[in-house]
């Protein structure tokens, strides 16, 4: 049913789980992931990284997803082109296994890192966070990624930036283009991935963060969509939502640890969620500060932040982006100005994920988030200059997941023919199909 002709241009690929293995589908095959074709092809059969076609570690991607008790029944992965306004989606969109959605930019600078240039690999989101433990002197044992071979601990600070839904490839482009000077400045110091670090799946933003900074995949780590369904508790559980996204740690699998319980030293966690452990967090402030609403009347005016695009802020999601990373970079350089700053420090930035969203890749509004984002990253990189550190201190810059441009005149709901032949079903986060609900 649902790989029919009349949902093909919505529904890219259907996956589930069987006792033999995952099994994925399309329109023209069917294939157990490790075990051989069903029939037709193979549909995920090339699974280059460096290929925008793609659907780079799918097996490993895929396993980890359904071996999470959370998991769904099967999964519906969105086209490329499907849009779907009505349900919460954008112009720009990410979440799917393929390519684009997926490579998050992956950039290494300073101390320890030689520099390369743009380097024809790739890596995994699980392995930012073995390389962020393994740089500031922890232990990355029981991840499932592993640190990057490109940089060496030195025993200096170290520095995670994830620029949420940036695209690797437009923002390598704009940096070689000159239009992201603070991006073109860690490449002189270091280099760049051009399939950059695959998002683990779904490549949406609370799977991802969680990811980068525990090191392990959504089937141990337990945080599988932003929202699902959960059967122990017969509930849905929504923890990237406003009303949850300073305690969506609460669902957390027990047992796993992130990188700030793993490194020595102060740590400290800018404007991510994914804090525990963080001995700095802008989120415990707001845990202990009147919750979310009370931090809103504390962010600045973006209409006044010298490092905003403002003929963009009667957008309100870039608006209210602005003021979150405005917030942002205050802390970081409050962090940064002591006299011992941290040894870990992990920052957040959101506007690129709002702009993006708003227009899609490559969109004016898209680019200038980028901008905004690369003028933050250059006032930091001013303070570290100033005050000696900027030579040994190790960074890393990242994202969560890709982006895509959808296509307006490509509709359609699967829930629709589903609801249509009488199946009992969940749909969570569109695309986690609960059966039997």
């Amino acid at each position: 049913m649902l790989l029919g002709p009349a949902l093909a241009q919505v529904v890219d690929l259907v996956a589930w789980p069987e006792e033999d293995g995952v099994h994925v589908a399309d329109s023209l095959g069917h294939v157990v992931l490790g075990g051989g074709v069903v029939s037709g092809r193979d549909p995920v059969a090339d699974q280059d990284p460096l290929s925008d076609t793609s659907y780079p570690f799918a097996r490993e991607r895929l396993e980890s997803l359904f071996s999470e008790t959370r998991a769904p029944d099967l999964v519906v992965v969105h086209t490329g082109a499907h849009h779907w306004p009505e349900r919460g989606g954008h112009l720009g969109e990410h979440g799917s296994l393929n390519a684009i959605q997926s490579r998050a930019p992956l950039v290494l600078s300073g101390a320890g890192v030689t520099a390369r240039g743009v380097l024809d690999r790739a890596v995994r989101t699980v392995d930012v966070g073995a390389t962020l433990a393994a740089l500031a002197g922890g232990s990355y044992d029981g991840m499932d990624g592993a640190p990057i071979d490109l940089a060496a601990p030195t025993g200096g600070r170290v520095v995670g930036l994830l620029w949420d839904g940036a695209p690797c490839g437009d923002l390598l482009h704009l940096a070689a283009a000159g239009e992201l000077p603070s991006v073109a400045r860690l490449l002189e110091r270091g280099c760049a991935l051009r399939g950059g670090a695959v998002a683990e799946f779904p490549s949406v933003t609370l799977v991802n963060h969680t990811c980068a900074l525990t090191g392990v995949g959504p089937g141990k780590h337990g945080i599988v969509n932003n929202a699902y369904y959960d059967r122990e508790l017969g509930e849905q559980v929504v923890p990237n939502s406003d009303a949850n996204w300073h305690r969506s740690m609460d669902w957390l699998r027990p047992g796993i640890t992130t990188v700030f319980q793993r490194v020595p030293g102060h740590t400290a966690c800018v404007n991510d969620p994914v804090d525990v452990g963080a001995d700095y967090s802008t989120f415990d402030l707001i845990r202990n500060g009147g919750g979310a609403s009370a931090m809103l009347a504390t962010l600045p005016d973006p209409a006044t932040d010298p490092h905003t695009s403002t003929p963009f802020l009667d957008d309100a999601d870039y608006a209210w982006g602005s003021r979150v990373d405005g917030a942002g970079l205050t802390q970081v350089l409050d962090l940064w100005s002591a006299d011992d700053p941290p040894a870990l420090t992990w920052w957040n930035t959101t506007l690129t994920d709002s702009a993006h969203h708003a227009g899609g890749p490559r969109s004016p509004i898209a680019r200038a988030g980028l901008r905004d984002a690369d003028t933050r990253l250059g006032v930091w990189l001013d303070l570290l200059e100033e005050r000696g550190l900027l030579e040994s201190t190790t960074i890393l810059l990242t994202a969560d997941h890709g982006m895509e441009l959808a296509d307006p005149a490509c509709t359609g709901d699967w829930d629709v023919a589903l609801t249509a032949a009488g199946l009992p079903f969940r749909d969570e986060a569109y695309g986690f199909i609960y059966l039997g609900l």
